[in-house]
């Protein structure tokens, strides 16, 4: 049996053998007190990647001490949990995740069998963004994690703003001494994400087309909620090579629609994305699907980059 990674097939043996192990080891190496699961005053939470850590350090603010099981720059859907890290999970105070994205992970909270966790993919609505022939997008809503939904909801501000309310109450409940205060930081955060939404709205309102390239098809629910058609070259592996069928499908998408632009990642390689817009005639830029920060990442968190992304797409779409 196997587990299905984004990027490739995962022997089920190999993710539960290293689990087992990671729970072997958590008696041996807790850092935390097994009551309060805290780092002197502070709730001790675990983030499975940037996303879900921007948002428990902006909620949790100077009450929680934060900790990602993807380090900056790491591919996320190719994540390997060391023993340590699953282990260390049977300590955290509070463990945010999303579901479908990270199979170690997923496997990994489920057998440390943790009380205090919160998975996004539970807090709003998934949808399935899949191409058909011909390029057209479609997209049916799915519950949490049923197979074939969409998990890059934090791509778009609305549904991102709905996972910060679960986890606002979710830190609540946890640390109930400092409820007030993650109130107070969760609505901070909904409002600018409000903000981050209008800007969008706005920006991409009047353009010259509404169709875009991408090496990574991560944008399907930006480009539903604010319009847009999102074109992926090989699927949710940014650096598959697309087959000349697909080549010749995209540059008549790109002549039909006008499309400018094929936007690669900042943590895969740009080759495929070149070789497109050699083939095709089209330029090449950043659309940053937010998965980490780096020193390459246009912006220093995520409401920069989104913004800088917002800039890209404007270019892109020839805003008026």
């Amino acid at each position: 049996m196997t587990v299905m990674n984004e990027r490739r097939l995962i022997p089920t043996a190999v993710v539960t053998g290293a689990v087992v192990l990671g729970l072997t080891a958590l008696s041996a190496c807790s850092a935390s007190d097994a009551a309060g699961h805290k780092s002197g005053d502070r709730l001790d939470v675990v983030a499975s990647f940037y996303p879900m850590q921007f948002l428990a350090e902006r909620i949790g603010g100077s009450h929680v001490s934060v900790s990602t099981l993807t380090k900056p720059g790491q591919e996320p859907h190719d994540l390997e949990l060391s023993p340590r890290q699953i282990g260390g999970l049977s300590d955290a105070g509070l463990i945010v995740y999303l579901k479908g994205i990270q199979p170690a992970v997923d496997d990994a909270v489920e057998l440390s069998e943790s009380k205090h966790t919160v998975d996004a993919a539970g807090l709003t609505t998934l949808e399935d963004h899949g191409t058909e022939a011909g390029g057209e997008e479609h997209a049916h809503e799915h519950e949490g994690d049923e197979p074939g939904a969409d998990p890059h909801v934090w791509l778009d501000p609305v549904k991102y703003a709905e996972v910060a309310k679960g986890v606002g109450k979710s830190l609540e409940k946890t640390d109930p001494d400092h409820a007030a205060d993650y109130r107070k930081n969760t609505d901070a955060l909904v409002t600018e994400l409000g903000a981050l939404d209008s800007a969008y709205k706005k920006g991409l309102t009047d353009t010259a087309t509404t169709t875009f390239i991408t090496t990574h098809s991560a944008f399907g629910y930006l480009a539903e909620r604010y319009g847009l058609t999102q074109e992926g070259i090989a699927g949710i592996d940014p650096e598959a090579e697309p087959s000349p069928a697909r080549i010749s499908a995209l540059h008549s998408v790109a002549e039909k629609k006008k499309v400018t632009t094929v936007f690669f990642e900042t943590l895969a390689s740009d080759k495929t994305a070149k070789t497109v817009a050699r083939d095709t005639g089209l330029r090449t830029d950043v659309l940053d699907p937010l998965e980490g920060i780096t020193g390459k990442s246009k912006g220093d968190d995520y409401i920069e980059v989104m913004r800088s992304n917002l800039a890209a797409l404007q270019k892109a779409l020839g805003a008026k």
